[in-house]
């Protein structure tokens, strides 16, 4: 395979990335309406899984196929992307003033989530042992928000739905979803291919093919909500959709995938890439706990800071 047929199989795993994911979010939403769930727990976890399901079969083909460097790379650069791109953009579009509590614990908990994977990449491997500990510090962190939600809720009195409920019938919700997971499967398996591919053909590594290829690939569903997002001045949907995608990719992605196949760590992701992408999540918590704001001169130094990243990355 060339380089132009890496490209299309990049392209097309990306396209079925995308169509699968939202097959996926869609039916699984509808299907646990209607088996009266709670909307609390189908916002939190329904659609908080569904949207990381790409990066998740991403980086589980990625270790099962010898390619660890894709998997951890996938998640750092997806962290570093959403941070600097998606927010870097969004402040560019409209300035992001924020003073939910909500979203300021939920930066604690991603900067805390960024520690915690930046000291374990120093131990070269993340086991199977460690990536249950991981999943099971998601699961807290998502009891911990249900009964948060809850209570705000019954202060506010508010019982509209945290997400919008697709008018679906039964058999059609459970069509979406097989074929969601279908085009999951299928999709992660020729992203991985092709970007293995790509690296061997322009002797660069996966490492890099793994921070910005695949990484800005699975992360342009948060891309698009996050500019829909920006257009309506819905700062806290911004916010919240990039908080929360780096707390799933770090604590659900390599921990599952850590889970099913132990990730060895390449040296780079714990002494350069890692500590990048928690200096930013401090960075991003600290502008938001002094200045309550993310202006849009910080949103395009950030823009500048994401571009010198990219294109440092061959000298690395």
């Amino acid at each position: 395979m060339d380089v132009f047929g890496d490209i299309a199989f990049l392209a097309g795993g990306l396209v079925l990335l995308f169509f699968g994911g939202e097959g996926l979010v869609r039916g699984s939403t509808a299907i646990a309406e209607r088996s009266g769930f709670s909307r609390l727990i189908v916002g939190l976890v329904i659609v908080g899984f569904g949207t990381s399901a790409p990066e998740l079969l991403v980086s589980v083909q990625a270790a099962l196929g010898g390619a660890p460097d894709i998997a951890v790379g996938n998640v750092v650069g997806s962290n570093i992307a959403n941070i600097l791109l998606i927010v870097g953009i969004s402040a560019a579009m409209v300035p992001l003033i924020n003073d939910d509590p909500a979203i300021r614990r939920d930066l604690l908990v991603m900067l805390a989530a960024s520690a915690l994977i930046v000291l374990i990449f120093q131990g070269g491997t993340i086991g199977r042992f460690t990536g249950a500990a991981m999943f099971a510090a998601l699961l807290v962190y998502l009891a911990m928000s249900y009964h948060a939600e809850k209570r705000r809720l019954a202060r506010s009195r508010n019982t509209e739905s945290v997400v919008a409920v697709p008018e679906m019938k039964p058999l059609i919700a459970v069509a979406a979803v097989l074929a969601g997971i279908a085009m999951l499967v299928l999709g992660a398996r020729l992203m991985v291919d092709g970007a293995t591919s790509l690296a061997l053909h322009l002797g660069i590594s996966e490492a890099v093919i793994g921070l910005t290829i695949v990484a800005i690939g699975t992360s342009l569903p948060e891309l698009a909500t996050a500019i829909i997002a920006a257009r309506k001045r819905e700062v806290d949907v911004i916010l919240g959709n990039v908080v929360g995608s780096n707390i799933f990719n770090i604590l659900c992605i390599l921990g599952v995938t850590a889970m099913i196949e132990p990730i060895a760590v390449a040296e780079r992701f714990a002494l350069i890439d890692g500590p990048l992408m928690l200096a930013l999540s401090f960075a991003s918590l600290a502008f938001l706990f002094a200045y309550q704001r993310i202006g849009r001169l910080a949103g395009a130094a950030m823009l500048v800071l994401y571009a010198v990243y990219i294109g440092a990355q061959n000298a690395v």
